[in-house]
């Protein structure tokens, strides 16, 4: 299948590198605004078309497959005009800047009876799919704990000023941690409670770089959220990956090595460590913590390779993505609450999707 990758920065090339590998595609052309980014993965990749329009490449490849890894302010237009030419799309997070756009892409992909993957990367990270599955035998309600920080500064500070352009660090990085929350509890999203601030005169007087959030569950589990971007970002907490339930906790804790703006340090981890709430009759633990060593679990590419994988089964084995879609939605749906509960300065109700 013919694949168009759409935008040729960080997580562009990643996906690239991933059709380039998997014989069931072929890469038609590379899209980017920016010449010396999509010059440098065709030269990577032993040369590829490359183009400076979305129109112009969509018209001249004919592709079966888009692959979007563009700024979310563009996401909606392009996915729309990716699935009325008839291609697949493969789209990093968020699918749009709001819940109406999301829901109206996958009303049309629906329609044109094409498959549209979101790059939910820790959906196919097997250290979180473990994370998740220990976190559902800890009984419930659930206290969960997740945070992004990053410290970020030179070219990495310049790509989350043009991110904020569209989206706050709560909305563009919190729909993959709500989404897990989401998938340890039984319970569905009741309301948001968010707080943010604006720490920099570099951004919009209307956007803030630092935000968190508070979601409860209709089971009496809780959520907490939070993700900063910026040269004042401290180091101390950049990585906060915690469940607390009746039986016990599970945490995922973090490569110390790994720097908080490096986008391979976001998913990789050192180890996971279980504790269990049982005590004896002299109220001692009976059992120690174990700690999992996750020194094997794959790199950021890898990740991404899994990811194109997933879509050639949706595609080849005309997977239903129905759940998929519905984790989508809500994830997005209530980080977008957050969002407007920061503006309004008030708690705000969520309505689960009924895709």
């Amino acid at each position: 299948m013919k694949v168009l990758v759409v935008g040729c920065g960080q997580m562009g090339a990643s996906h690239a590198r991933a059709y380039e590998s998997l014989p069931a595609f072929e890469i038609a052309g590379l899209v980017s605004r920016q010449p010396d980014s999509r010059e440098k993965l065709s030269k990577e990749l032993g040369g590829r078309l490359c183009f400076s329009s979305f129109e112009e490449a969509i018209e001249s490849t004919r592709p079966e497959v888009v692959s979007i890894n563009t700024y979310p302010d563009s996401h909606f237009a392009y996915a729309k005009k990716a699935l009325k030419s008839g291609a697949h799309v493969f789209i990093e997070k968020p699918l749009a800047e709001t819940v109406e756009q999301a829901e109206e892409i996958i009303a049309l992909a629906k329609t044109m009876n094409r498959k549209i993957v979101v790059g939910y990367i820790l959906q196919h990270h097997p250290s979180w799919n473990r994370f998740v599955k220990e976190a559902q035998k800890l009984g419930g309600p659930l206290v969960m704990r997740m945070n992004l920080n990053q410290q970020s500064s030179g070219h990495q500070w310049e790509i989350h000023k043009n991110l904020m352009n569209s989206l706050s660090p709560i909305v563009d990085c919190g729909v993959h941690y709500v989404d897990m929350m989401c998938r340890m509890t039984d319970g569905e999203p009741v309301s948001v409670h968010a707080i943010g601030a604006r720490l920099s005169d570099e951004i919009d007087p209307e956007m803030y770089n630092y935000g968190q959030l508070q979601v409860t569950f209709s089971d009496g589990s809780v959520g907490w959220y939070e993700s900063g971007w910026g040269p004042m970002v401290s180091q101390s907490a950049r990585f906060v990956k915690d469940v607390i339930g009746p039986g016990g906790s599970v945490s995922i804790v973090p490569d110390p090595n790994a720097k908080s703006d490096e986008i391979k340090g976001h998913t990789k981890a050192n180890c996971m460590v279980i504790h269990r709430s049982d005590l004896n009759e002299q109220g001692e633990f009976c059992f120690p913590d174990q700690w999992i060593s996750l020194d094997d679990e794959p790199d950021h590419d890898a990740l991404c390779l899994k990811e194109q994988e997933f879509l050639l089964r949706a595609i080849q084995d005309d997977l239903d993505l129905t759940d998929h879609w519905r984790s989508v939605i809500n994830s997005q749906r209530i980080v977008q609450a957050a969002d407007t509960s920061v503006r309004r300065k008030e708690p705000v109700q969520i309505l689960v999707s009924q895709l």
